[in-house]
């Protein structure tokens, strides 16, 4: 049967593949890690550090996971390339089916784990903090900005990352103006990284009774989350705190006191805050926290030019500064300007759909 053929060749291609992946993760490596890991674990006072305790299990359990997936994709792969053998052997048609599919679900599991290998930077395990701020536009902004966080919510469900919303300012009449979140899961920031820039939407403004096109621009900027162990020197006398009144839907969750923290970072013009917890003390510590981030992120990349470019503020979020375009009219169509990855079902993409133009962005700068 032909169509086994192909079948065949395509496992064997993947095959290739799998050892390349190989080569890159070196099993042999990670499996000495766990064994000093579970090593550690096995000291008697290993728990009365509990922070450390919990990242070094983290850690293991992140190898285990990573080292069985490749073992995984080795085991399916000589299992179909055997299938394939004894159904070309009995010319049993019935089975073709099982195996296309079989090797499609293998297929996207290579590439998975190949796009992982791919996530070496020191930060790429870590959580991220994504924050969205509307730009030129008005309400129209307002909604596409919230119309992105449906989009990073959406893909955070489907990658099954935990979410946890910072900090976020609702317009009275439509949309958000700005947006942060903790997106909670091995590798977030590895893969949001790369949705750092501007978001440029042009639709039918549902906010114009004329129906004329519109044109609006959101920012997005991603950090990773810094653990806490990791210290870098912030002068007090350098920043500006700020507290005020949590906003949101209503209600008991809105907070009747100034609980909420807003701190500047002088010397950058770097502005962070947060209103998710119910005490002034932990929203502080959460944008200390985030504070430390975008530090550490600035000073890996000290040697640009312009510290305007480090700070995610975005001061042009408007024409021809777009990472991506958003087009729901006249046609439908969302293209990456910096890799040329197109998708034309924007139901989709907006339904957090965005991994072609994530694996691409990592392709393009491995």
């Amino acid at each position: 049967m032909i169509e086994l053929d192909e079948f065949k060749s395509n496992i064997e291609s993947l095959k290739e593949t799998i050892k390349e992946i190989g080569v890159s993760l070196d099993p042999a490596s990670i499996e000495s890690k766990i064994k000093d890991l579970e090593k550690e674990m096995t000291d008697p006072e290993f728990w009365n550090d509990n922070e450390r305790a919990q990242k070094v299990s983290q850690d293991a359990n992140d190898l285990k996971e990573k080292l069985n997936q490749y073992k995984g994709i080795v085991r399916d792969s000589d299992e179909i390339l055997l299938l394939i053998d004894m159904v070309q052997e009995e010319n049993d048609p019935s089975m073709v089916s099982d195996i296309k599919n079989s090797v499609k679900d293998l297929e996207k599991r290579v590439e998975d784990l190949r796009l992982s290998t791919l996530l070496k930077g020191e930060y790429d395990k870590n959580n991220a903090i994504l924050s969205i701020h509307s730009g030129a536009g008005g309400l129209e902004a307002q909604d596409w900005a919230e119309m992105l966080l449906r989009m990073y919510t959406r893909w955070s469900e489907r990658k099954g990352y935990k979410l946890e919303t910072l900090d976020i300012l609702p317009d009275t009449e439509a949309g958000i103006k700005s947006v942060t979140l903790l997106i909670k899961g091995v590798n977030a920031y590895g893969y949001l990284k790369c949705e750092k820039g501007v978001h440029r939407l042009v639709r039918i403004s549902p906010f114009d009774s004329s129906g004329r096109r519109h044109t609006s621009f959101a920012s997005v900027d991603v950090m990773p989350e810094i653990d806490d162990n990791i210290d870098i020197d912030i002068n007090p006398n350098d920043l500006k705190v700020d507290t005020y009144r949590a906003s949101g839907a209503g209600g008991q969750h809105v907070n009747k006191t100034d609980s909420a923290v807003r701190i500047t970072h002088i010397p950058t013009g770097i502005v962070v805050q947060c209103q998710n917890e119910r005490s002034q003390h932990s929203n502080r510590a959460t944008a200390m926290k985030m504070l430390t981030s975008k530090l550490i992120e600035l000073k890996e990349q000290e040697q640009k030019e312009k510290i305007e470019d480090l700070q995610g503020n975005y001061n042009q979020i408007a024409w021809g500064s777009q990472i991506r375009s958003y087009v729901f009219h006249p046609y439908n169509l969302v293209k990456d300007h910096r890799t040329n990855a197109e998708k034309g079902n924007t139901t989709a993409v907006m339904d957090g759909d965005i991994d072609i133009f994530i694996n691409e962005y990592l392709k393009k700068n491995s």
